[in-house]
């Protein structure tokens, strides 16, 4: 069985994302959805609360799962039995700063990184900006489902 993990911290999920997920669906056995926990960084969304969104979000899709994990993906893919790391490349810098962790990756654990390039119409969605440009009030509905909508509307309202 052939098994891709597609890791991210998912703060919120976009759909540039889940074009990602899907088409690592196609390419293989089994995929899961790796929500990175970095207790060091801050999240809008808790782990709990981006797994449970990940979850949702990929419901249809039959052979992918989704958890977390703290420390090296690699590590997670070692433990997981995983022989490939998918990662999706919006533009040429993505493909800089993602290629010499991807050497290192498979330097470490023989793991390889497979690179699908976004589709073109989510080519400059991130969740940064996504985050940025709705608690400036913006209009983010076409970049993520409606269930993240509501929750990531509902959370920067919260926050004030």
């Amino acid at each position: 069985m052939s098994r891709a993990v597609c890791p991210g911290s998912f703060d919120p999920v976009t759909h540039g994302h889940l074009d990602i997920i899907g088409r690592a669906a196609l390419l293989f056995d089994e995929v899961v959805v790796a929500i990175g926990v970095n207790p060091s960084k801050s999240r809008l969304f808790g782990p709990e609360e981006r797994v449970d969104m990940l979850t949702r979000a990929v419901r249809d899709l039959p052979n992918v799962r989704v958890e977390g994990f703290t420390g090296l993906v690699t590590d997670f893919c070692v433990e997981h039995d995983v022989q490939a790391i998918v990662k999706g490349l919006r533009s040429s810098s993505d493909f800089d700063y993602e290629l010499p962790m991807a050497h290192m990756n498979s330097a470490l654990t023989g793991v390889q990184t497979v690179f699908v390039p976004t589709a073109t119409g989510q080519s400059f969605v991130s969740s940064s900006l996504v985050k940025e440009v709705a608690s400036f009030g913006g209009d983010v509905a076409q970049f993520v489902p409606d269930f993240v909508l509501e929750a990531l509307t509902q959370r920067l309202a919260e926050r004030g």
